[in-house]
């Protein structure tokens, strides 16, 4: 089951390429993210267009608790393309959303999560003066006759059969789909998204619709979801502790965590230097892949050591901890030092705050 709410189950993401009607992700960038070249972002929508032509960044946060690396891809990759190519950059943070689909978390505690995701997300050091990051329900003034022209556009048949809505599905879920797509708007160049392909029903309801109101279709590029420490046929959840690394996480967590994580190596050191282990279905090695080990070469050492048995599975997962725990370290000090006053002053937040987006 995949879905803007809910993710099951072993994922198959040659499947979702077909099903979806992506395009596998092959742009040929000249100093491409990690997460790009290890293939942790896999599809893509427009991608060239977008690039080619013009484009800023949108992506967002549903507040539902505190963040875990698994929440990190689309916003590293949004800092990545800031970065790279100086654009501007708008993060949404649906505390509206996660209030009407959350039932059993109330306003405070998703408004106490916002606040705190906010300071984790910029705690990657966005550029003040091109990045966004606003509230939903706190914007929704300036963009409420956008988000009504936008609804009045969709029927509920549509949103039905892309969401597979049903009966119990509360109407501020079903009047979300209008406000979701509102900041595809916020200029007149292609919207390029960074997200779980999750979220890509939003886009297709936005590519139907946005020519009629003279702005671009919007284009994406589609990342995995971290799996699990508990083993790869599932992916890093909030709703299970055991599961996730979070960016509060403390050292001696941590290495309880990674040393309890699923393996792929062999049950006694004998046999592991006799066998070798594999990589492949390996939590500590899978981290240190996508994001931990930048060095194309000392990953690749790591893995074929380890394939051999002259790495054990112990030393990688040591290298593993210490690999994390320089990341949350940094992190960790830069949230405690962030200014958000220099974000919340900044150009573009200016910008948009005097703004009132109508379509």
């Amino acid at each position: 089951m995949i879905n803007p709410w809910k993710v099951e189950g072993k994922i198959d993401y040659e499947k979702l390429i077909e099903q979806f009607g992506t395009e596998k992700l092959n742009y040929n960038f000249s100093n491409p993210h990690i997460l790009i070249r290890r293939r942790f972002f896999f599809s893509s929508r427009d991608l060239s267009k977008a690039i080619e032509n013009g484009f800023f960044i949108y992506t967002g946060r549903g507040p539902s608790g505190k963040m875990h690396i698994g929440h990190l891809p689309p916003f590293l990759l949004a800092k990545w393309f800031q970065d790279t190519y100086n654009v501007n950059v708008y993060i949404m943070i649906s505390d509206d959303e996660k209030y009407v689909y959350s039932k059993d978390v109330n306003w405070s505690e998703i408004q106490k999560y916002a606040d705190d995701n906010i300071k984790d997300i910029l705690s990657l050091g966005f550029d003040p003066d091109k990045t966004f990051i606003f509230k939903s329900s706190e914007y929704i003034a300036n963009v409420y006759q956008a988000t009504l022209s936008i609804a009045r556009k969709i029927n509920f048949s549509t949103a039905k059969a892309v969401f597979g809505f049903k009966g119990d599905t509360n109407i501020g879920l079903i009047f979300y789909t209008a406000l979701q797509i509102v900041p595809t708007f916020f200029e007149k160049k292609y919207p390029l998204i960074p997200a779980g392909i999750d979220q890509d029903p939003y886009w297709r309801i936005q590519r139907d619709i946005a020519e009629s109101f003279g702005y671009f279709k919007a284009s994406a590029i589609h990342g995995k979801f971290f799996p699990s420490l508990l083993g790869l046929d599932k992916k890093m959840s909030s709703s299970q502790p055991d599961s996730v690394i979070w960016l509060d996480e403390n050292k001696k967590s941590l290495e309880k965590k990674i040393n309890k994580a699923f393996s792929g190596g062999q049950p006694t050191v004998d046999l592991h230097r006799r066998l070798g282990g594999n990589p492949d279905i390996d939590v500590a090695y899978l981290l240190l892949y996508y994001l931990f080990e930048e060095d194309d070469s000392k990953i690749e050492k790591i893995r074929e050591d380890y394939r051999s048995g002259k790495l054990l599975t112990g030393e990688l997962k040591q290298y593993t901890i210490e690999k994390i725990w320089q990341f949350l370290e940094k992190h960790q000090q830069n949230k405690e030092n962030l200014d958000l006053e220099k974000y919340y002053n900044g150009r573009l937040s200016k910008e948009m705050k005097e703004k009132y987006l109508k379509l």
